[in-house]
């Protein structure tokens, strides 16, 4: 069965509560990182942090400052500034192989694609509650700004994931797994829904996710990861050192991509020569607006990553026919033919800080026995096989890493198809 974009649950009322950024908060917060440079450096990582700026924030022909919601109403440009760039001259064209180029047209949809009829399609970012978008010709890019590259460990680091095994074993360097996979054949594609909440993180060194994995290589240093879907970092703004990255607790929308087991390649959205986006009503890295609540309205949206059997790019789209962009198959090795694994599920970073487990909740924070309404999912999971068609999954496997801290159970049903919830609250009575 061929899901929506995204849906709210008819039975339940719904309300979405966002905390306001307070600007004077952020100010002192980028003061006092300033002041943590050694004397003599200061000036000169400054001026490492605005070159590298000048690399990532394109010109753009208009500018529209993002809000933030609650209860329905608009509260003010405290989020973040989406700059309306030139398609052609987003980063992905500075790309060598990209020079000169414009982005592509659509490719063929694979076979069995189908739609039904969403209620919020493509306003389902803050940004875009103004009803207020980019012209057509150009893409929204969420600006980075100095705080943004400030609070990464490192300019070169910026953007880019801490190394990753996607193989889920204790040298996983702590991040943890609830996750459904199929491996064994050769896959072109994957799609599924999953529902959106804003989980805990305990703090600045930690995320939570929720995504799609496109896998192929090995587990060593050649592994080639595609990957989208929703994360979260840190509320804690009122922190001298904020969360990297974003700098709020908001879920985003959000893309990955690495050619070499996050080494030296890749970054989450467009943050580097590498994703083409082709969408001038999507901003990649915007705050999801509206979320899940427990027991309450359950808020989902659809993804869906294939190779396009003409050219070799994988293309991602968003919901009913919402086409974002596109990875250029040069960007690959592995991925350049085919995928050997997907991946759906939740991945959390436990960073032990305390020595013992994170607090950091995974989806809702709420173990998979819960249900709906109160665990998080992915429904009708399927993937695109070498004929270009959508097919259901007949081998989905599920694993937890540590299932007392974070648990996964999968299903089928006539409505769902293959399905799983997954999550949980971290440290707990059975999670010390």
């Amino acid at each position: 069965m061929a899901s929506s974009c995204c849906k709210i649950s008819p039975i339940f009322p719904f309300f979405v509560v966002f905390l306001l950024v307070v600007s004077s908060v952020q100010s002192a917060q980028f003061n006092e990182t300033e002041q943590s440079f050694r004397p003599g450096k200061e000036s000169k990582k400054l001026k490492f942090v605005k070159a590298h700026l000048a690399k990532i924030n394109k010109p753009s022909v208009k500018t529209i400052q993002a809000g933030f919601l609650g209860f329905n109403r608009f509260f003010g440009p405290d989020g973040d500034t989406i700059d309306c760039v030139l398609a052609d001259k987003q980063p992905a064209f500075d790309h060598p192989e990209l020079k000169g180029q414009k982005p592509l047209d659509p490719p063929e949809r694979p076979r069995g694609y189908a739609t039904t009829t969403g209620i919020f399609e493509e306003n389902f970012q803050l940004w875009s509650s103004s009803n207020e978008f980019c012209p057509e010709g150009t893409i929204p890019i969420r600006r980075t700004t100095e705080q943004d590259v400030l609070r990464a460990s490192s300019i070169q680091r910026f953007g880019t994931k801490i190394r990753n095994p996607i193989r889920r074993d204790s040298s996983s360097g702590g991040h943890e797994h609830a996750v459904g996979y199929v491996t064994g054949d050769e896959y072109y594609g994957a799609k599924a829904s999953l529902n959106v909440w804003a989980p805990r993180v305990a703090n600045q060194y930690e995320f939570s996710l929720s995504q799609i994995w496109v896998i192929s290589g090995s587990f060593g240093d050649d592994l080639n990861t595609i990957e989208a879907g929703w994360q979260a970092f840190s509320k804690s703004i009122f922190q001298q050192v904020s969360p990297e990255l974003y700098g709020d607790n908001y879920p985003r929308f959000f893309t990955y991509w690495t050619n070499d087991a996050y080494q030296a390649t890749g970054c989450y959205n467009l943050l580097c020569s590498g994703f083409v986006q082709t969408n001038n009503r999507i901003a990649i890295g915007a705050a999801i607006s509206p979320i899940s609540s427990y027991s309450a309205g359950q808020f989902d949206i659809s993804l869906l990553v294939w190779k396009d059997p003409k050219h070799g790019n994988w293309w991602l789209e968003f919901g009913n026919g919402i086409l974002v962009g596109y990875w250029p198959s040069f960007l690959f090795t592995h991925l350049r033919d085919h995928a050997s694994m997907i991946q759906f599920g939740g991945e959390v970073v436990n960073s032990r800080v305390s020595g013992q487990h994170t607090s950091t909740q995974m989806g809702s924070g709420h173990f998979s026995g819960e249900g709906f309404g109160k665990a998080s999912y992915f429904r009708n999971l399927q993937v695109v096989d070498w004929d270009n068609s959508l097919i259901p999954l007949s081998n989905l496997r599920v694993l937890a890493d540590h299932p007392n801290c974070y648990d996964i159970r999968g299903g089928i049903n006539r409505v769902w198809g293959n399905y799983f919830y997954y999550g949980g609250p971290g440290k707990n009575s059975r999670c010390p």
